[in-house]
C-alpha cells in the first residue's frame, strides 16, 4: 500500500507544495469525480422531456419573482443559512474521514455536488441560452469559485486521513503517531471553515443582489 502519511513533517521549505505533489493522484481523482458529476448533471437536463422542463422553469420563475423580491429576506439571514450549510457539509466530510468506512460516501457526496452544479447551470443555459449563461456566471459562479476548491480540498484531506487510518491499522511498518496527524487534520478543516465564510458572504450579498437585479431582465 502506498505510504499515505497525512502532512508528514518535511525538511522542504515548501510543505504545501510537497503535500500536493505527494498526493496529487488523490486530488486529480477528486477533481475528475467532481467534473464527472457536472457532466452527469448536464446530461440529466438533456434527458428531461418538454413537460418536465416547463414545470421546473415555471417553479423557478415564480421563485425569482416572489422570494427575491421579498423585503423580509435579509442579508444576515442568508449569510447565516449559507454559512451553517457549509459548516454542516464540511463537518460531514470531517467525520466521514475519521470513520474510515465513510470513504465511498465522500465520493458520493462530491459527485452529487458536481451533479447539482451541472444541472443548475445546464438547465438555465438550456432554457435561456446566452442569457442563462450570463445569469449563471453572474449569480452562481462567484461563491462557487471559492466553494468548489474548498470542497475538493476537504474531500481530498478526508480521503487521505481515512487511508492513513487504514494504513496504521493494517501496516506494521507504519510508525507515524495518529494523534499528531489528527491534530493537523483538525487544523486544516478549521482553516477551511474560515475560508468558506468568505464564500457565504459572497453568496448572501453579491450573488443575491445580482440575482435580484437581473432576474426581471433575464428570467422573464
Amino acid at each position: 500500500m502506498e505510504d499515505v502519511k497525512l502532512l508528514k513533517p518535511v525538511k522542504n521549505r515548501k510543505p504545501i507544495t510537497t503535500h500536493f505533489t505527494k498526493y496529487h493522484t488523490i486530488y486529480i481523482f477528486t477533481i475528475i469525480l467532481f467534473i464527472t458529476g457536472i457532466i452527469f448533471g448536464a446530461i440529466i437536463v438533456n434527458s428531461m422531456n418538454f413537460v418536465q422542463k416547463t414545470d421546473l422553469y415555471f417553479y423557478l420563475e415564480r421563485f425569482f419573482l416572489s422570494y427575491l423580491q421579498e423585503d423580509t429576506v435579509t442579508h444576515q439571514s442568508l449569510f447565516k443559512n449559507a454559512f451553517f450549510y457549509h459548516i454542516q457539509f464540511l463537518s460531514l466530510l470531517f467525520f466521514l474521514g475519521i470513520a474510515v468506512i465513510g470513504l465511498p460516501i465522500i465520493w458520493v457526496l462530491l459527485f452529487v455536488k458536481g451533479v447539482a452544479i451541472g444541472f443548475t447551470v445546464g438547465f438555465f443555459v438550456n432554457q435561456l441560452g446566452l442569457k442563462g449563461l450570463i445569469f449563471s456566471f453572474s449569480a452562481i459562479a462567484p461563491q462557487n469559485l471559492i466553494i468548489i476548491p474548498i470542497y475538493i480540498i476537504a474531500s481530498s484531506f478526508a480521503m487521505i486521513f481515512s487511508l492513513t487510518l487504514l494504513q496504521s491499522m493494517f501496516s506494521k511498518r507504519y510508525k507515524q503517531p495518529i494523534l499528531q496527524i489528527f491534530y493537523r487534520y483538525i487544523i486544516v478543516f478549521t482553516g477551511l471553515l474560515v475560508i468558506v465564510s468568505i464564500a457565504a458572504l459572497l453568496e448572501s450579498f453579491v450573488s443575491f443582489e445580482t440575482m435580484r437585479i437581473i432576474s426581471d431582465r433575464i428570467i422573464k
